[in-house]
């Protein structure tokens, strides 16, 4: 398998938004987002998903014309519909505006309704951090897992990301996750690559555990840590999905199907460091903290203590040099795409 460069992988999937129907910015903004988690070595949030999006837009479940609309403006906070629009162009608004109103105010809150799924959080609290602010980021997903006890999956994973920044050289502190034990993302690509998933990760639609990609999909992902997980995507609903005035619990469409509105919701906030300390101490005192969390005595058998964002950021170093490695079954689905599409896959041959 030869690996591809991030650059004409970034072009081809930029080029099938724009055949899709998206505009040559918000194509380009959608198609980074892409390459960029796979860049980071989060395959299930890459361009493996770049024929679901597709999809959606040439059913018109997501509608390429959209632009975010402010409804509610209020100093510090913006409520913002998206128009059924692209989750990826909606999030990238919302950063725009919620560093802006945390420059004017020490905090800008920005809620989002009738969005789509946008990819990966922290690309985005990663914007925010190298703005000079803390960024925090939820969103609202399908119906994946069951509030606790249940069987019957009536919440999504909801995830979530903190990013602050660091500098003097590192990379800036981030923690993206989903609520589930996993995210739903890597079950597919267990699907995808014809592989078990670890015992623990899901139940079927019986209720019973399994290994089984498919039955994992058709039954409920378990929370991590158990109810406690379960509980907060429970709050990160009422975050992203009933504060904004949207959609919320099980009315959420993933972007796993071609047909239906997403009305996926989301929430960001961005603090102004400067409004607590000066922003040259706060990176200080944060690389004194990385600083203390490395100098732990490691467990046997590691060999090194990464920060949080710390491992994606040198698994993007390497694959900037070395180039992305994409399974057999992605590269096939990319070379579909081209056909469709009118394109060339030759790339993914």
């Amino acid at each position: 398998m030869t690996a591809i460069a991030a650059a004409p992988l970034l072009a081809f999937a930029t080029d099938s938004y724009r055949r899709a129907g998206l505009g040559e910015a918000e194509a380009a903004l959608c198609a980074d987002t892409l390459v960029q988690a796979d860049l980071w070595g989060h395959q299930s949030h890459g361009v493996m998903r770049l024929p679901w999006y597709v999809a959606r837009l040439q059913s018109g479940a997501c509608r390429a014309e959209a632009t975010p609309t402010v409804v509610v403006d209020a100093g510090a906070i913006a409520v913002v519909d998206g128009q059924d629009g692209m989750g990826q162009v909606m999030a990238g608004f919302a950063v725009g505006e919620a560093v802006r109103r945390a420059k004017a105010h020490g905090v800008g809150v920005v809620a989002l309704r009738h969005s789509g799924h946008f990819g990966t959080a922290m690309y985005f609290t990663r914007q925010i951090a190298a703005a000079g602010c803390i960024g925090f980021l939820t969103t609202t997903a399908s119906p994946s897992m069951a509030p606790w006890g249940g069987r019957d999956k009536r919440i999504g994973n909801n995830p979530w990301s903190w990013a602050a920044p660091v500098r003097q050289g590192r990379p800036p502190m981030v923690l993206d996750i989903a609520n589930s034990g996993v995210a739903r993302g890597k079950v597919y690509l267990a699907q995808k690559r014809g592989e078990a998933i670890p015992p623990g990760w899901a139940l079927d639609a019986d209720g019973r555990p399994t290994t089984d990609p498919a039955a994992a999909i058709e039954g409920i992902i378990l929370p991590m840590a158990g109810h406690k997980g379960s509980g907060i995507a429970v709050m990160m609903d009422v975050l992203a999905g009933v504060l904004p005035g949207g959609v919320f619990g099980a009315g959420v469409v993933g972007p796993y199907r071609a047909e239906g509105r997403s009305g996926a919701g989301q929430l960001m906030i961005a603090l102004d460091i400067a409004r607590f300390l000066p922003l040259e101490e706060f990176c200080a005192r944060m690389q004194a903290l990385v600083a203390e969390l490395k100098s732990v005595p490691r467990a046997e058998g590691v060999e090194e203590i990464f920060h949080p964002g710390e491992i994606e950021a040198r698994a993007e170093e390497r694959q900037r040099r070395e180039g992305i490695l994409l399974p057999d079954d992605t590269r096939a689905a990319l070379r579909v795409l081209a056909e469709a599409l009118g394109q060339d896959g030759a790339l993914f041959a």
